[in-house]
């Protein structure tokens, strides 16, 4: 598999992962505070990884000696996203939430483009235009809300937009950092730090109060931020942040598929998303965006390692 492949396949995998996220948080907020269970989600990963890298890679340890300056400042914007997609949420929806926090891979994708460098064909600006069209289409019942809200909703939204910018940040420092060290070692890192300092804000009382199936769902959501920040770091590694910002924007979608599947099982829990044409309309002119902005002919590879051989071939010759 190639590189930019396996960038967009371990792309996916976080975002599937943060699209069921979404939902199980929005399930385990009815047993513990939200400061609580981002510790307890930064506690559990860290704890994972470094079980495993004790039994399989203790070397990776080593930089928790001397852990680099941006791996720290990764970590705080990580903390940082944590904390004011939170707050944000006191004051808005869920739904309302999922347009704002959109923020953080258009921030990504610029920085890409601008910072990093990365290359853009008329076909990917064409790609990231659908993109933006199709969610004002996907969300144009909350869109139209915006302006009939009262102050405090709009407060929210602003908080929520400074949770996707902050997490651009950190998705911007990770892009610099895996080019000299593993995903493992990194995450070590991050997930150790806000451990740390999420500790003053955490509810003890209430984890020791869960019972085994509440510990089991929260344990989980800690496996989840394992799994989808290892994902990304990876992703990050093989492939241009710009199209990596483009998959992230498609968690809303996963969603609310999900959604429709739980209120298909009666599911009484969590409240029902409503359809509409709009809605669907809008899911395909995403994924289509979507497609155009990642898609890369093979063909272009191909002509290059011929090229390369010929021109190996004819120095042979001539020597």
């Amino acid at each position: 598999m190639q590189n930019h492949s396996k960038g967009i396949t371990y792309a996916l995998i976080a975002a599937l992962l943060w699209s069921v996220l979404a939902i199980i948080i929005k399930y385990a907020l009815n047993f513990l505070p939200p400061a609580t269970l981002a510790w307890f989600r930064f506690a559990t990963a860290f704890s994972i990884l470094s079980i495993y890298l004790v039994l399989y890679s203790k070397n990776s340890l080593a930089i928790l000696k001397k852990p680099p300056p941006l791996a720290l400042l990764a970590a705080v914007f990580l903390g940082l996203n944590y904390l004011f997609f939170i707050h944000g949420l006191n004051f808005t929806t869920p739904g309302n939430s999922q347009i704002y926090i959109q923020a953080g891979p258009l921030c990504l994708a610029i920085i890409g483009i601008v910072i990093f460098r990365e290359k853009i064909g008329i076909r990917q600006l064409a790609g990231f235009a659908i993109v933006t069209a199709g969610f004002i289409i996907f969300f144009s019942e909350q869109l139209k809300e915006t302006y009939l809200i009262p102050h405090d909703y709009k407060t929210g939204a602003l908080w929520v937009a400074l949770a996707g910018i902050s997490w651009a940040a950190f998705a911007s420092l990770q892009k610099i950092l895996v080019r000299k060290h593993g995903a493992g070692q990194l995450n070590l890192v991050i997930f150790g730090l806000n451990a740390i300092l999420f500790i003053p804000l955490v509810d003890f009382r209430s984890i020791v109060s869960l019972d085994p199936w509440q510990f089991l769902i929260a344990l989980s959501l800690g496996l989840n931020t394992l799994l989808a920040y290892g994902s990304l770091a990876l992703a990050l590694k093989y492939t241009d942040a710009n199209k990596i910002s483009v998959i992230t924007t498609i968690n809303p979608i996963i969603t609310f598929a999900a959604m429709i599947i739980l209120e298909a099982m009666a599911v009484t829990w969590i409240e029902p998303e409503s359809i509409t044409i709009l809605t669907i309309s809008g899911t395909f002119i995403i994924i289509l965006g979507a497609v155009m902005v990642v898609y890369k002919k093979a063909g272009n590879n191909k002509l290059k390692v011929n090229i390369s051989q010929k021109n190996h071939a004819g120095q042979e010759n001539i020597g």
